[in-house]
This record gives structure tokens, sequence and C-alpha cells, in this order.
């Protein structure tokens, strides 16, 4: 994938990886993924994963809206970019932003619409 000028937070949520090459410590971007393994498969792991398992219906990168969310981008998007290791929790409506309780604190201060929420 061309990465350009695409910021690298962007780029991290449009990357998924091969399931079977990670357990192996590597890194190779997926191509399909299993909805019965719920798992992603590189075009060399999904030829094993197709022979052993016929009858699994598979979605390609044409198909990439109905892949699901990885639990590390979950949780990668529930932070916020200022300080990096908070959750956001915080909508401000003057900014049309979500934000954490730090940047409330130091950024949106002054300002009067800001909205709680939470991640259940």
């Amino acid at each position: 994938m061309a990465t350009g000028s695409v910021p690298k937070r962007v780029r991290m949520v449009e990357d998924f990886s091969c399931t079977c090459c990670l357990e192996q410590n590597l890194t190779e971007s997926a191509d399909i993924y299993c909805e019965q393994c719920l798992r992603f498969y590189c075009k060399k792991c999904v030829i094993l994963h197709s022979q052993l398992f016929t009858k699994h219906m598979t979605c390609g990168r044409e198909d990439i809206k109905k892949w699901p969310v990885s639990k590390a981008v979950e949780d990668f998007l529930r932070k916020c970019e200022v300080p990096a290791d908070e959750t956001l929790t915080q909508f401000c409506h003057d900014h049309s932003q979500v934000c954490c309780s730090a940047c409330v604190g130091t950024i949106h201060r002054y300002l009067t619409h800001l909205y709680s929420f939470s991640y259940q």
C-alpha cells in the first residue's frame, strides 16, 4: 500500500496483518478475512487455509467493510493524539472533536459545550 503523505495514525487503521504471520513474529499484510476462523490471512497463508477449510466463507480486500476492527486498532482509536496515553472521554461541541481529560484542562478549558461519554 502506498503511504505517501497519509498520516501514520490513518495508515495504522487501514493496515491489517496476517494472523498466522504475526504468530511467527512476521509482519505480512492481510488480503483475506475468514468469518468462521475470525482470522486474517496473507496471500501465502490463505492457500493452506483454503485447502483445509473448503467451506469457510472468506472476504477479500474488496469486501474490507465486512472485516472487523481489531482490539489493537480499537484501543488505538480511543487514545488522544496530544497526550498519547490518555483515553478519549469528552466531546467538545465548540471544536467538534473528541478529547481526553488532560486536553479539557488545557485546550478546551474556556469552552462551555463539553460532553462526557464512556465506552461500553
